[in-house]
């Protein structure tokens, strides 16, 4: 990186790192430190009667310096939390030699170098379970200054809130904003726990293709890539689904797996290309059965992770407590629009949606007309948790048909704050019946439609060699992290979100500068303060000032150049 481009902060920063050199001091040591406690342990346990912890050894990030003479106070954060150092120059420095306390401690480190301290725990006068620092070590030099974020009495100050700088740089995020690191936290805990709800009964944890030959599975639009040895295009899947099913074909009872799924879609505050799904498949159950078990787990991630069952999601309380409102597909249409829509062709659809002043196109079918309806006119009414059942066959092409209607499908979703959290069916098992159904898709497709399904001839195989009465449901674990964790966006529990790629700042050659008339030995100084482009030094409206600047840079920073005269700076900008 060019000098020019870096801030005063990390050009002093890079000193340092140089002198810490110079003093024989490697910045970046390969050697292991030991760590025997946390922050928080130390917290929690320590009692001055006893004298406990007289011998740790802890290690994590610089996040304060209060120099004081011959002893000094520091604030050491590592993943649990945050403990002060007490460090003097006698402790550092037993001999006549003092360089380590008055030029590396207090000249040398900055805040957010990783250091490792040994010494005894103690409480100060001011009443403040402390560290008193015995040895102190140099593990990692940080060369890019943290934003500057205050914590008192646990409270946070200046949080940064920039969803472009926290979403870009989420290690930048979780250093100075404590509370999202709890967000991931309680994301781990709600796998954790629906984890263990599976594994007591027996089910089995599974892994499923990602690059599948066939994006099956769901009504999606897949990412295509190609494997050069095979010499064939492969897609990133869109769903685990039909790999699941294939297992329960094998003889397993109940499958379960954590995927990452991929849609070439839309991008918004509940949809992200990248996504966590978690699917599982019970063999000899239906969807009535599904819907008690969805009400048992996600009751269960509720009171393991917050100790209750209601829960704020925004201005609103949500109950997961059991049991949830059940209502057919058709009957909330009728509900909430007035249509009752039982029985219509599309056409007859189609002037519902114009009644209503819903947009449809020409490429929708039956299922993607009666989905808009819902989506536009019913999902946003259903705060508390409702179980929405017996969808539409031309909606569900993987379900089997309901027992007692063959126009509708044994389906249900889970709608939790007008967004869908869960979806499941009664298998469909019958081979026939699903190679029909994948027909039906391929007449969408061939009319324009770029989510309808493939058909998968092996899958259709695998069902003809028989699989049991099955129900199968899927769970959104971020829109699912979102409600347990009261955030607006899928962003905020995504580590790493997909973003469009990072503006970069424009800046003019050299060659350009040179040829204006600006000597080339001005052109970093320049650029250092901020006049990157030519146009940017046109729009000087202080030609005065410009020169202050540019002798006052040349002064500090001791680059013994010939200081331009106000006239030769006027000409610079005029040029």
């Amino acid at each position: 990186m060019n000098q020019s481009e870096l801030s005063e902060q990390e050009q002093y920063r890079r000193q340092a790192l140089h002198e810490l050199r110079q003093l024989g001091i490697e910045p970046y040591p390969a050697s292991e430190f030991p760590v025997n406690v946390t922050t928080k342990e130390i917290k929690e346990n320590f009692h001055e009667k006893k004298r406990n912890y007289r011998e740790v050894s802890i290690a994590g990030r610089l996040m304060s310096k209060r120099i004081m003479g011959k002893a000094s106070f520091a604030e050491l954060q590592d993943e649990k939390g945050r403990i002060q150092l007490y460090i003097t120059r006698d402790d550092l420095c037993p001999g006549e030699d003092t360089t380590y306390y008055n030029t590396v401690f207090k000249k040398l480190l900055d805040i957010g170098d990783f250091i490792g301290v040994k010494g005894f725990v103690f409480v100060t006068q001011m009443g403040e379970i402390s560290i008193h620092v015995k040895e102190l070590t140099v593990l990692a030099k940080s060369l890019r200054p943290l934003p500057v974020v205050k914590e008192k009495e646990g409270k946070v100050y200046d949080a940064v809130t920039d969803p472009e700088f926290r979403y870009r740089q989420r290690y930048v995020d979780l250093l100075v904003n404590p509370e999202v690191r709890d967000v991931f936290l309680k994301r781990t805990g709600i796998i954790d726990s629906m984890r263990e709800l599976f594994n007591s009964k027996g089910y089995l944890e599974v892994e499923t293709p990602v690059l599948q030959a066939i994006p099956g599975g769901a009504a999606a639009k897949p990412f295509k890539t190609y494997h050069n040895t095979l010499d064939i295009p492969l897609y990133l899947r869109i769903a685990n689904e039909l790999y699941l099913k294939r297992l329960i074909v094998g003889g397993f009872n109940g499958v379960y797996e954590f995927s990452r799924d991929f849609r070439n879609e839309g991008m918004d505050r509940s949809h992200n290309p990248e996504f966590t799904v978690m699917e599982i498949y019970v063999a000899y159950k239906d969807y009535n059965w599904m819907m008690d078990f969805t009400e048992e787990i996600i009751e269960k991630v509720a009171l393991d992770l917050h100790g209750k069952t209601k829960l704020p999601l925004g201005d609103k309380i949500i109950d997961f407590k059991r049991p949830y409102k059940r209502i057919t597909m058709i009957d909330s249409i009728r509900e909430f629009t007035g249509a009752d829509i039982t029985g219509m062709d599309e056409e007859q659809l189609r002037k519902v949606c114009g009644d209503l002043n819903i947009e449809v196109d020409n490429t929708m079918g039956k299922g993607k007309i009666i989905d808009e309806i819902f989506s536009e006119k019913v999902e946003i009414h259903l705060i508390q948790p409702t179980f929405v059942i017996d969808y539409p066959v031309e909606m569900s092409p993987l379900c089997k048909k309901h027992r007692s209607d063959p126009d509708l499908t044994e389906r249900f979703e889970l709608i939790v704050n007008g967004k869908e959290l869960c979806n499941a069916y009664s298998e469909l098992n019958d081979p026939i019946d699903q190679l029909d159904r994948f027909k039906e898709q391929l007449k969408l497709s061939e009319k324009g439609d770029e989510e309808a399904m493939y058909i998968d001839y092996d899958f259709i195989r695998a069902l003809e060699y028989g699989m049991p009465p099955t129900s199968g449901m899927g769970i959104g674990v971020d829109r699912l992290a979102m409600i347990m964790t009261n955030r607006s966006s899928i962003q905020d529990v995504l580590f790493f979100p997909q973003m469009r790629p990072e503006k970069k700042e424009k800046t003019d050659s050299k060659n350009l500068f040179i040829e204006s008339g600006i000597p080339e030995e001005w052109i970093d100084p320049l650029k250092k303060l901020g006049y990157k482009t030519l146009d940017s030094l046109r729009r000087v409206e202080k030609h005065t000032k410009l020169h202050q600047d540019l002798c006052g840079y040349n002064k500090k920073y001791k680059l013994g150049l010939k200081n331009p005269s106000q006239e030769e700076v006027l000409q610079w900008v005029s040029a």
